[in-house]
């Protein structure tokens, strides 16, 4: 290819701009994959998420905008609109909100662009403390823009915006420097001041237009608050829609899978939360025919009696990789059929698992060894919890798995691989992308993100790297067998 010219200069990884890159030579076949927008199989809509009215408190925002939100439209007045956004690290979902009704009127759903600067959280860190400073934040707004405009509505009529995320996005979207959050203690500007007495909640406001979003010119922008460190505001709206610290509930515990996998555990009592440095894995990245939940993606795969092996697709389309599902799906068949030890290597020995000959779609050593890893992070992430708070994993009496990646997870291969602890189906409920309802709830209700910000305060945040046990508790969750704390 041509080499980069300037204007590519602010991309990594290999990332070319189209309009800028031209081939000067080619031997064989050139293979494209462009960002996809809209197109995405994740969860835009969670368990409580269905179209129509959405239960919840009135609308009584304080800003002039969307004070007159609340009122009942008169008519021939304009509507008034509001937008919901769950900025994910790998994935991004937007929600257009009737604030008069709460009606939920449409979800739009896209690839986050900003994995020109890297594919996890602390690349996008080091990026943004390089020369990059503001091209995420604008990479991503140009694109929620663009999401804006597919919706059917005047831009002008949205007059209030919610936005969640881990700590890094929510802190890249509203501006803010985001080197703090690498470096120990690992925490945002706003969780240090708040600490030091110099604001009261971790939560955001700003003008959205100040933000890069084309919304009415008065429109401001919510950032819900963070509950510790890495665990950012789109765990703090999985609780707004999921309430843990309940009397007589026994412990419950919430796993929202990711690129950044937040778990929260609760015995009524106490709060615990931690983040688990998962990393892409489980959504396809660095794994040799792994790919984002596309068209096309295998999102089921079974082996059947006598070896031979089948697949579905994402809407049927003729196969091109394998996402976040089928990879659960392909571990915990290569389990069960012993085609797989529990150390993760191929029986009979072979460096590879050939799915598709044609296409020559398969699954490495290597790549199973990435999976592990990521698996082990989210089990040392939940053992650890558990011990601080004194339980086993018998203990628990409900576990929610929320998330877009688990709407779509086969919850007993993740059981029988260890991606989630060895407790029984009726203990667990798969929520589905909690944050985007979350995110939803705080859009119209002034009441809940008062609650919220009370609730964060009281969750303790425990630095897993911190614990003795850490290493010992993630070498074991590499296992691929069922897990018991």
């Amino acid at each position: 290819m041509s080499p980069p010219g300037k204007p590519e200069s602010f991309l990594r990884g290999g990332f070319r701009l189209a309009c800028r890159a031209t081939i000067e030579k080619s031997e064989g076949e050139i293979h494209i994959r462009t960002l996809k927008r809209g197109a995405l199989q994740i969860a835009k809509r969670g368990m409580y998420g269905r179209p129509g009215q959405l239960s919840t408190t009135p609308t009584l925002l304080p800003n002039s905008a969307t004070a007159a939100a609340a009122r009942p439209a008169a008519s021939g007045e304009r509507p008034r609109l509001g937008l919901a956004v769950d900025a994910g690290t790998t994935t991004v979902v937007c929600r257009l909100v009737d604030l008069t009704s709460h009606a939920v009127l449409s979800d739009y759903a896209f690839e986050n662009p900003q994995v020109f600067a890297g594919s996890d959280v602390m690349a996008r860190i080091a990026y943004d403390g390089e020369d990059g400073h503001g091209r995420q934040r604008k990479a991503l707004a140009a694109a929620v823009n663009q999401g804006i405009k597919s919706f059917d509505c005047d831009y002008r009529d949205i007059v209030e915006v919610a936005i969640v995320g881990n700590t890094t996005m929510r802190d890249i979207v509203f501006g803010l420097d985001v080197q703090p959050i690498g470096q120990k203690p690992y925490r945002s500007v706003t969780e240090t001041e708040m600490l030091f007495g110099r604001r009261h909640t971790t939560a955001l406001s700003s003008p959205a237009r100040k933000i890069g979003l084309m919304v009415n010119r008065d429109a401001r922008a919510y950032g819900a608050p963070l509950l510790g460190s890495h665990v950012g505001a789109d765990a703090a709206a999985c609780l707004s829609v999921l309430p843990l610290e309940v009397e007589n509930a026994g412990v419950v515990a919430l796993m929202d899978i990711g690129t950044n996998t937040e778990i929260v555990l609760s015995d009524g009592k106490r709060t615990l939360t931690a983040s688990c440095p998962a990393g892409p894995a489980f959504e396809g990245k660095g794994i040799t025919c792994g790919m984002p939940a596309f068209e096309g993606a295998m999102d089921r795969i079974a082996i059947e009696d006598g070896g031979r092996i089948s697949w579905s697709t994402i809407s049927n389309a003729p196969a091109q990789g394998i996402c976040g599902s089928g990879l659960i799906s392909l571990l915990g068949e290569l389990k069960r059929t012993g085609l797989m030890n529990e150390l993760g290597r191929l029986t009979p020995h072979a460096d590879r698992f050939i799915i598709d000959p044609a296409s020559d779609i398969h699954l490495s050593e290597g790549d199973i060894s990435e999976l592990a890893q990521a698996k082990g992070a989210h089990w040392a992430g939940l053992a650890i919890l558990a011990n601080d708070i004194g339980i086993g994993t018998a203990d628990i009496s409900h576990l929610f798995l929320a998330g877009g990646f688990s709407q779509y997870l086969d919850v007993d291969h993740a059981r029988r691989i260890g991606l989630i602890p060895n407790i029984a189906d009726d203990r667990i409920t798969v929520a589905g992308n909690l944050a985007i309802e979350g995110a939803t709830r705080l859009l119209v209700s002034q009441a809940d993100r008062t609650v919220l910000d009370s609730a964060a305060k009281r969750v303790e945040h425990i630095e897993l790297e911190s614990s003795p046990d850490f290493f010992d508790l993630f070498v074991e969750g590499c296992h691929f067998k069922p897990m018991d704390v």
